[in-house]
């Protein structure tokens, strides 16, 4: 799209710059949009501050050897400060003769007019893991004396990692944040946005997102201004305001290439119209589901082209004219047209990205003439907006890098109360509905409360799940918090997705079978129920977990219509212990595929004679395609299943 396309299309934008509001209301307008500027905060600088008269001694008497500047504003500040006490030139070349590093472009800027070259600049996006990486790539602070020139609060974060580290930490506090003299225009904007009359926010900065909020609360508007910001466009300058958003339990929409404000205006531009579009789209078809009324038929859908298919027969307990079959991991590594889209995007980037998670799957479904789809996603993004630093690492897989490893620590799990910072596995939902064929059923999915809580203690893949169990152990009423939180937020993201198009919604326990039967009725079995209780009525819920038979009908008491089993079990061992009330989804050894033709054959055709042909049989395997598998393989076994099912029906 050229600069000239680009336009706002005449929405309404609301912005909370302050130092550069005319310039900030000239950008939107420029772009096409109806400028909302309110100026939100101002620097206030701190009287009488002795200490930063004491810091500066210390740093001309040598006791400072490395000097961090956060902000432009903040440096400027200090040294006008220090000059009413102290030589102005003297403190200046002092600094000069220390190692100094900047944030940003602002700090940078306020050095170069004093004349100063810091050692280090920290490279965009800025923020103060950036600040740590840096160091800890140029500068290693161990047993160094790092003055710290602070924002208008205090970051505990990155002094507990400059301490982490092995610095001693000398913080100097010049300048604190307050409301701007005259509030009126942004009393207007909130008022505005309570109102639903505006249609897109832009933040630059942490604060302005605090004092919006704490004006709203002044005004006693906070709970209207929180619904309405759900549905506009949320668009944050960068991370560290991205992270207050989602701490402050708000949406971010999208963050520009490049941390700065032309960037953000620009790119706003170009991608406002269709977000709004997206999430009101969400929003209505959310409102609708949340309205089925529990006493209505149990199945939904029917005269849909989707609803008397073999997989929603199956899934209901009808005769099918042959046995339906759907993969885990049906579209993954074993692809060769899965591994050329992941060449080009990392598995995040694939998840994120709607348009390539529905193509990848059509692919698969078409190319496997399976019966269903699963929308192609990851368990864990999930926990993201809910306060956990999850990155995907070659070779290792998903890693949190905030474990909840105390009892504490589960008190910073954020409540997941809408599932805007999730739009993307929404609109995957959308997507691929519309994409596959119609009479195709969508299935969505969310993993089960122990398997995310597992990931959230562990940090990680483990074998022993020590400090999840040690979690469990010793502190039953932190456990039972965290659980009640994931129980919450795993009901609310499915029936999003059963709002957004899916037929059928699947909980994933897969680390369940670490425990025993007695753990499970006390440790998770009440979660579970929650999350299958509470999910929109009339749409069938597959409940799968993996590793130990034992739990099969303590899992089927905790609800899902449809029970999977995996490998450790015969299929029809299985049903008797969930019972013929319900139906079941299996199970073949995924490993099998890597056999014989004949081989598999006859492996399938022992988990079809188990079934005996009574309704309510969904074939899978056991777990998911592994990446080893010949893609010719599982179109083999899926046209086995229809062939040796349909001469039995």
């Amino acid at each position: 799209m050229s600069s000239q396309e680009i336009s706002f299309a005449g929405l309404r934008v609301a912005a909370f710059e302050s130092r550069r509001a005319d310039d900030m209301a000239r950008l939107i307008e420029r772009l096409g949009g109806r400028p909302l500027v309110s100026p939100s905060m101002r620097e206030i600088p701190l009287a009488h501050n002795r200490p930063v008269v004491e810091f500066a001694h210390r740093v001309m008497a040598g006791q400072v050897d490395v000097i961090v500047f956060l902000t432009g504003v903040g440096a400027r500040m200090l040294v006008e400060q220090v000059e009413r006490h102290v030589n102005r030139e003297t403190f200046l070349g002092a600094i000069s003769d220390i190692k100094s590093v900047v944030r940003g472009p602002k700090p940078l800027a306020v050095l170069k007019e004093w004349g100063i070259a810091p050692t280090l600049r920290v490279p965009e996006p800025n923020t103060w893991r950036d600040l740590l990486a840096t160091l800890d790539a140029h500068l290693p602070v161990a047993n160094l004396v790092v003055g710290l020139q602070e924002y208008g609060i205090s970051n505990p974060s990155l002094i507990a990692g400059l301490e982490a580290r092995g610095a001693t930490v000398d913080a100097v506090k010049v300048y604190q944040w307050a409301l701007p003299e005259d509030t009126a225009p942004l009393e207007e904007n909130v008022r505005r946005i309570a109102a639903g009359e505006v249609d897109v926010l832009m933040f630059t900065s942490a604060n302005q997102i605090r004092n919006l909020l704490a004006l709203a609360t002044r005004l006693g508007l906070e709970t209207e201004l929180r619904a309405a910001i759900r549905n506009v466009v949320v668009a944050s300058v960068g991370p560290t305001t991205s992270e207050t958003l989602s701490q402050m339990q708000l949406p971010v929409d999208l963050e520009p290439s490049h941390p700065k404000m032309g960037h953000l205006v620009q790119e706003t531009a170009e991608r406002a119209a269709e977000i709004l579009a997206r999430k009101r789209q969400v929003a209505k078809t959310l409102s609708v589901a949340q309205r089925i009324p529990a006493e209505r038929a149990q199945w939904v859908g029917a005269g849909e082209a989707w609803y008397d298919s073999p997989f929603m027969k199956a899934c209901r307990r009808e005769k099918a004219p042959y046995t339906p079959i759907w993969l885990m991991r049906q579209a993954g590594r074993y692809m060769p047209e899965y591994r050329a889209t992941r060449a080009k995007v990392s598995f995040l980037e694939l998840c994120k990205n709607p348009q390539l998670a529905s193509e990848v799957m059509c692919v698969a479904v078409e190319r496997l003439g399976v019966d269903a789809a699963i929308i192609f996603s990851d368990l864990l993004p999930i926990l993201e907006p809910m306060g956990m630093e999850l990155e995907f690492t070659p070779g290792d897989g998903p890693v949190i890098h905030n474990p909840l490893r105390e009892a504490a620590d589960v008190d910073r799990v954020v409540d997941l109360e809408s599932t805007d910072a999730l739009h993307f596995v929404i609109e995957t939902v959308r997507q691929t509905r519309a994409d596959l064929p119609a009479t195709i059923p969508l299935i969505g999915f969310a993993g089960a409360p122990f398997t995310l809580a597992s990931y959230a203690v562990e940090g990680g893949a483990s074998r022993s799940y020590l400090h999840t169990k040690t979690l469990m152990y010793r502190d039953e009423g932190a456990w039972q918090a965290l659980m009640e939180r994931l129980a919450r937020a795993v009901t609310l993201y499915l029936n999003a997705q059963i709002a957004a198009g899916a037929q059928a919604v699947q909980v994933f326990d897969s680390w369940v079978g670490c425990l025993g039967p007695d753990d499970y009725v006390r440790y998770v079995q009440p979660y579970v129920r929650q999350v299958f209780a509470n999910l929109a009525p009339g749409v069938p819920a597959i409940h799968f977990g993996t590793g130990n038979p034992e739990l099969l009908s303590h899992m089927a008491a905790a609800g899902g219509h449809v029970i999977g089993l995996d490998w450790r079990i015969r299929l029809d061992d299985g049903w008797q212990c969930v019972g013929h009330d319900r139906a079941v989804q299996g199970n073949l050894d995924p490993l099998v595929l890597l056999a014989p033709r004949e081989e598999l054959r006859r492996r399938a055709k022992e988990v079809l004679d188990q079934a005996a042909g009574r309704p309510g049989h969904i074939f899978n395997l056991g777990h998911g395609v592994l990446p080893q598998t010949p893609p010719d393989q599982a179109r083999a076994l899926v046209e086995m299943v229809h062939e040796m099912s349909g001469a039995l029906a």
